[in-house]
């Protein structure tokens, strides 16, 4: 096992990862920008270490200083966490020249699942149902319009490296396709540095469902179950649940099967999610596949029992799973709920600032994953989540009314944040009734997709 860890990350997951290797007895080295100073992960890791000033490129994206970083303290390994670095197939191959170990999958099989045009590849030589689309990568767009034209409009155009909503448009017609290619490929080259772009059929109104995979350098792969992660704007996750209300048992199992299948044919290892978009029909499909960990991941634990970050270092460090497929029983009903300092009345615009009272509630199923406290001051650089708050409880009904009760108790004073739009959505009829799709926010809440 490994004697000390790098957390190449910051906020609620640095925290995440920290409080997991302390109960593993493994010592942790906290990174920071100059902005990030006064951290709570900074405080709460063993040793910490500045990286450079506020900017994400100087600092939480600089490779060779967390590399630097990294040799510095001694450490055996870096959890890359979500977001920055987590995916980048570069920084994993320049941690194996370095004998640093990644947690994380294969440099080589992060590249291939992470380009999503070759991850279509994969799945479709496996047997994976995949939506329809261009087998190849796209560089021009009026070559592009003569492949969606074939595919059929109406059309998702998308970056073939990176996520979170960013390089996606979806194009109706011929008139306005080169607009929205152009438009996404910008995109794609300023946050992924990448112009490549692939084609796929648009499926109106679907589900987002995920399944949690973990798989171990002796071929074990198991999946931990479903998150329901349909709750969205502007393709960004704001509500995440498991298990997902509309599957059936026998659909969970079709679905599950296939996703194990993706991650035995990618050849994957450690954690990761096999997204699927499930139509009106209960037709799925293999969207993409994220070779990290989630921001999502708690109520899969919730749920599974399984403490997902610790098998991903264990993972890491050669052993095998703790858990087999049939040791896998789902109980019970986890939902969360993503807080953040921005401000829904207005396009959702951030709100950094300094937080006054806090109160991070607790009880029976209650579980807070943040990383501020009272007189945080809340660094206008980065992501604006300020916590997850995830609740678990025997039915669906029963978790929804548990975090009603919560986000009534949560105080974060002195920020502008999205919790009343999350009781908005908890309220209304149609997602107690478990009946919506991608897009229910921008139905139900127009002003606010």
């Amino acid at each position: 096992m490994f004697q000390k860890i790098l957390i190449a990350n910051r906020g609620e997951i640095a925290v995440r990862i920290i409080r997991a290797c302390r109960e593993m007895g493994i010592k942790t080295v906290a990174v920071y920008s100059q902005a990030d100073s006064e951290a709570l992960h900074t405080q709460l890791a063993d040793e910490a270490i500045c990286i450079g000033p506020a900017a994400s490129s100087a600092s939480y994206l600089n490779m060779e200083r967390l590399l630097s970083a990294t040799i510095a303290s001694k450490a055996d390994a870096i959890h890359p966490g979500f977001g920055f670095l987590s995916e980048n197939s570069k920084f994993a191959e320049m941690c194996e020249k370095c004998h640093i170990t990644f947690i994380g999958p294969s440099p080589e099989v992060m590249a291939k699942m992470g380009n999503k045009s070759e991850a279509r590849r994969t799945m479709q030589m496996a047997g994976v149902p995949v939506v329809p689309g261009t087998k190849e990568a796209v560089y021009d767009a009026q070559k592009g319009l003569e492949l969606a034209e074939k595919i059929g409009f109406p059309v998702m155009i998308k970056a073939s490296s990176g996520g979170g909503g960013k390089g996606m448009r979806v194009s109706e017609g011929p008139e306005d396709f080169e607009e929205n290619f152009k438009t996404a490929q910008m995109e794609s080259v300023k946050g992924f540095g990448d112009d490549a772009m692939y084609l796929e059929k648009y499926v109106r109104n679907p589900k987002h469902i995920e399944f949690q995979i973990l798989a171990d350098k002796f071929g074990n792969v198991v999946q931990l179950g479903e998150r329901d992660c349909s709750i969205q704007r502007n393709h960004q996750k704001v509500i995440e649940e498991s298990p997902c209300p509309v599957l059936t048992p026998e659909l969970r199992e079709r679905m599950g099967a296939e996703a194990v299948r993706a991650a035995k044919a990618a050849g994957y290892e450690n954690a990761g999610t096999i997204e699927f978009l499930l139509d009106e029909n209960r037709n799925f499909y293999f969207m993409e596949m994220n070779t990290r960990i989630q921001v999502e991941h708690p109520v899969t634990e919730m749920v599974s029992g399984v403490d997902i970050v610790k098998e991903q270092i264990s993972i890491a460090a050669g052993l095998p799973l703790s858990v087999k497929q049939e040791d896998i029983r789902l109980e019970g009903h986890a939902i969360e709920c993503r807080i953040n300092a921005e401000d829904p009345a207005h396009q959702f615009r951030p709100c950094p600032g300094t937080l006054g009272e806090v109160h991070l509630p607790g009880g029976f199923g209650v579980r807070i994953d943040s990383a501020v406290y009272s007189g945080y001051e809340i660094p206008p650089y980065y992501d604006s989540m300020l916590a997850k708050v995830i609740v678990h409880d025997k039915t669906r009904a029963g978790a929804i009314d548990k975090m009603r009760s919560t986000l009534g108790e949560l105080i974060l004073d002195g920020v502008t944040t999205n919790l009343d739009f999350q009781y908005e959505i908890l309220n209304h009829p149609d997602f107690r009734e478990g009946k919506f799709t991608t897009a229910f926010i921008e139905t139900h809440f127009p002003q606010r997709g």
